[in-house]
């Protein structure tokens, strides 16, 4: 397994990282993605740490902290030899301060998640979700109050526009406070927004992308082809609408590039789509998800190798979008290109 540093933290993280969102599913999502108890949660992180994937990601949001529960069993008795990675600020009830970044509900989402995890720590700590409601200097003091407590070794966020981010790292510089250094992110084949102003930011800024869903919200598994309906058995018949969407040819265009390589290379289109992101810019973890074993060492083949240059482009070339504005200057005029080359 190669080690990768997050973002300009000294916090050495494996290239693959493991999504615990299928540990204890309850609810609509979580139960379509998985419903591993205990004991078969042991067995995948046994696998994990034989294949030296030692950092495991989840949230309290994740089944109402059941798979937090789920994930400190799992991990007990060698919690030195794992990273955990948890996220809060999401709903977890209707009352007034059981959403959200306050000093109140973070202090408190830490310490719940503590419980349920079993430890004293949590080596990575997200905000789920930016909280337009409460000051950002609100925030950014209470997280480094609990880093300075060693309740969090380090902080990131998820799902935040880059302004917010660009306006808390600010906030965090002036008054001396801990600076974010990871961003959990959706990037995949099918869905580069992250090009566009997050990547560009985490390279100025030293954020390390820590990688959700690379598989598309589950459409790059190799089971969806422009010939092949999605199956009937697929979860994206109940969670689609969750997530990030995607037009029919655009997904087509990707898989038949997908398919060509995996030919060329013996590789599965997972495997593949995975590797591709192992090669971007600023990508310090790529989380795989897996509801059994097969599925866990299928999406582990995806390191000890590297597509070629040539292959890359094709994904590239299959897979590029008309670029947003501001941003379709810089990729269609030469003197806008001259002033800010892409990050990729």
């Amino acid at each position: 397994m190669e080690y990768r540093n997050l973002g300009k933290s000294g916090l050495r993280v494996p290239a693959l990282s493991f999504g615990a969102g299928t540990f204890a599913g309850s609810g609509p999502l979580f139960s379509a993605w998985g419903n591993t108890g205990v004991e078969e949660a042991r067995r995948l992180v046994d696998i994990c740490l034989e294949a030296g994937v030692n950092l495991f990601d989840t949230a309290d949001v994740y089944s109402d902290g059941a798979s937090e529960t789920v994930l400190g069993e799992a991990i007990k008795g060698r919690r030195n030899d794992v990273l955990i990675s948890t996220k809060a600020s999401l709903p977890l009830g209707d009352g007034p301060n059981q959403w959200g970044s306050s000093r109140s509900r973070l202090i408190d989402a830490v310490d719940a998640a503590l419980g349920r995890l079993g430890t004293d720590h949590i080596d990575i700590f997200q905000l789920h979700a930016f909280d337009a409601h409460t000051p950002v200097e609100e925030v950014l003091s209470t997280l480094d109050g609990l880093v300075r407590a060693g309740k969090l070794r380090y902080i990131g966020v998820s799902n935040f526009s880059g302004w917010q981010i660009m306006k808390s790292l600010a906030t965090a510089d002036r008054h001396g406070w801990s600076r974010y250094v990871a961003n959990q992110v959706y990037y995949s084949l099918v869905g580069r927004d992250y090009e566009w102003d997050l990547m560009p930011l985490g390279q100025d800024q030293g954020l390390g992308a820590l990688v959700w869903s690379p598989l598309g919200w589950g459409r790059l598994t190799g089971k969806i082809s422009r010939n092949a309906p999605v199956p009937a058995g697929s979860r994206l018949h109940e969670t689609a609408s969750f997530g990030p969407p995607v037009e029919d040819e655009h997904l087509y265009r990707v898989v038949d590039a997908l398919q060509d390589v995996a030919k060329e290379t013996g590789k599965s289109v997972p495997q593949i789509a995975i590797n591709w992101l192992l090669q971007r810019p600023t990508v310090s973890s790529v989380i795989i998800g897996a509801r059994n074993e097969e599925q866990l060492r299928q999406n582990l083949g995806a390191v000890g190798w590297s597509l070629t240059t040539e292959q890359v482009a094709r994904l590239d070339a299959a897979s590029t979008v008309t670029a947003p504005y501001p941003h379709f200057p810089y990729h269609r005029q030469e003197g806008f290109a001259r002033l800010n080359p892409p990050a990729v």
